[in-house]
C-alpha cells in the first residue's frame, strides 16, 4: 500500500480527493490537513510515502512546506497540485525538489497514476505546464527582490518591509524599483500582480 498524506485547504476538494483516491486498491490516505503549517507535523506523525500538497494554503504555502519537507524528510515523495497553472510555480516546485506537479482539473486516474509513478522514483509533470514554463523562462527576480515583493503583497509600507526583512529603507526602495523594472510594471502593486500571475511569488 502507498501511504498518502493530503494537504488541501478547501475541505470539499480535500474530501473529494480522499474519496476518489481511497477507491484505488493500492492507496491508503493516512492523514489529511487543511493548512500548510500542519504538514511537517502530520508527516512526522503518520510517516506517509507520498505527500500531496496544494500550493495555496493558509499558514504556509505548499512550496514553502515542500522546502521544509526536503530538509526534514528528504526521501518523502511530494506531489504538488494546483488550481493555477503558472509556469513560475512549476519552476519553483522543481527547483525545491517536487517529484510531480499537476493541475487540479486532471482526471482522478491520472493523479493516482502520478502517485504510483513518483513512489516508484519517477518525476511527473503536467505536459502543458512544462511547455509553458520552458516558453516563459526563469524568473528575472533575485531571491531578495522576491522577498521584498512578497512582503509588499499585503500593502506594507517600505518601513514595515525594511523592519520585517532586516533591511534599510533605501535598500527596500531599490529592490522594489528594480523589481518594477524587471516585471515591466507601472508601480509596486502592478509588479506584485505580474509576479504573482507568473508564479514568481
Amino acid at each position: 500500500m502507498i501511504r498518502l498524506l493530503l494537504a488541501e485547504d478547501q475541505a470539499m476538494v480535500r474530501e473529494a480527493l480522499a474519496a476518489l483516491l481511497s477507491l484505488e486498491p493500492d492507496i491508503e490516505i493516512v492523514a489529511q490537513v487543511g493548512r500548510g503549517d500542519e504538514v511537517l507535523d502530520a508527516v512526522a506523525a503518520h510517516r506517509p510515502d507520498v505527500a500531496l500538497l496544494d500550493i495555496e494554503m493558509p499558514g504556509l504555502s505548499g512550496l514553502d512546506a515542500l522546502e521544509g519537507l526536503r530538509a526534514t524528510h528528504p526521501s518523502l515523495k511530494v506531489v504538488i497540485l494546483t488550481t493555477f497553472g503558472r509556469p513560475g510555480y512549476l519552476r519553483r516546485a522543481m527547483e525545491s525538489g517536487a517529484d510531480a506537479f499537476l493541475v487540479k482539473d486532471a482526471p482522478a486516474a491520472q493523479l493516482a497514476d502520478a502517485v504510483r509513478r513518483v513512489r516508484a522514483g519517477e518525476r511527473v509533470i503536467d505536459p502543458g505546464l512544462a511547455a509553458a514554463a520552458l516558453a516563459e523562462g526563469a524568473s528575472p527576480l533575485t531571491d531578495r527582490e522576491r522577498d521584498v515583493l512578497s512582503a509588499a503583497r499585503e500593502g506594507a509600507a517600505n518601513a514595515e518591509i525594511a523592519a520585517a526583512l532586516h533591511l534599510s529603507h533605501g535598500t527596500v526602495r531599490n529592490y522594489l524599483s528594480t523589481a518594477i523594472q524587471k516585471t515591466g510594471a507601472r508601480n509596486r502593486t502592478d509588479a506584485v500582480r505580474i509576479a504573482r500571475d507568473k508564479g514568481w511569488l
